[in-house]
């Protein structure tokens, strides 16, 4: 099963904090999206592994996802080795994306930059045709994706692009507030933490209208890259 855009994020609903609205209008343009969930979040202070399964099912809904997955490794533990890289190489190659997005290059969590090298070391080794992977019993062909692009987290990088996501906003908040054991909840009695404060939850709109602003339009998404980015001609870029 090839998907055009295959999305990693540390902990189930990195990407969509970070990169809900581009997800939403690549797939109202016809794209493929597979989401690949790296650990269950189980050392996340409100919820548990359980429900943060039930909510990225949910989620995957919202976006129209076409697959979603989850590698179950360790929650603030995984490393950037050879058994961590295979998984993700073997994921890779299974799907055959044409763009990876992943994790944010530095943030709060050290999950969330751990998990980003981690992603774009494996993106360059499913390049090497000499290591060798196995899906249901055969040997995967060797697969690179075109490009990797990095989302923005808690910290406000500066992004090397950004995607208009006007019209997509209601579809990024919605599948944010499917984890709904993580966010503002004014009846939950759950201990409080950095993600669950109304504050937080207003920053998912007011981040996306600021960089929207700085492009003339509602709201965007930023991206960082590993590489210069190319465009045809000067009149392709807005």
């Amino acid at each position: 099963m090839k998907v055009d855009i295959l999305a990693f994020g540390a902990h189930p609903d990195d990407v969509e904090l970070g990169a809900a609205g581009t997800l939403a209008k690549e797939i109202s343009l016809g794209k493929t999206v597979g989401i690949i969930d790296l650990t269950q979040g189980e050392l996340g202070t409100r919820g548990s592994a359980e429900i943060r399964l039930q909510e990225a099912a949910k989620a995957k809904e919202v976006l129209g996802a076409k697959v979603r997955e989850n590698l179950k490794f360790r929650d603030g533990f995984f490393l950037n080795d050879e058994a961590h890289q295979r998984a993700i190489i073997q994921k890779i190659r299974q799907y055959q994306p044409e763009i990876v997005l992943c994790n944010a290059i530095d943030d709060r969590h050290i999950d969330h930059g751990k998990g980003s090298k981690l992603v774009s070391d494996a993106c360059f080794l499913s390049g090497l045709r000499r290591i060798e992977t196995f899906f249901e019993g055969k040997a995967q062909t060797a697969w690179r994706p075109k490009v990797v692009y990095h989302y923005i987290q808690w910290k406000n990088l500066t992004p090397d692009f950004v995607v208009d996501i006007t019209g997509f906003m209601d579809t990024k908040v919605a599948a944010v507030l499917a984890y709904s054991s993580q966010f503002y909840d004014s009846n939950s009695n759950e201990p409080t933490t950095p993600i669950s404060d109304k504050n937080f939850l207003d920053s998912i709109t007011y981040r996306a209208r600021d960089l929207g602003r700085l492009i003339g339009t509602d709201f965007a998404e930023g991206f960082i890259c590993e590489r210069v980015p190319a465009v045809e001609n000067l009149f392709n870029l807005k």
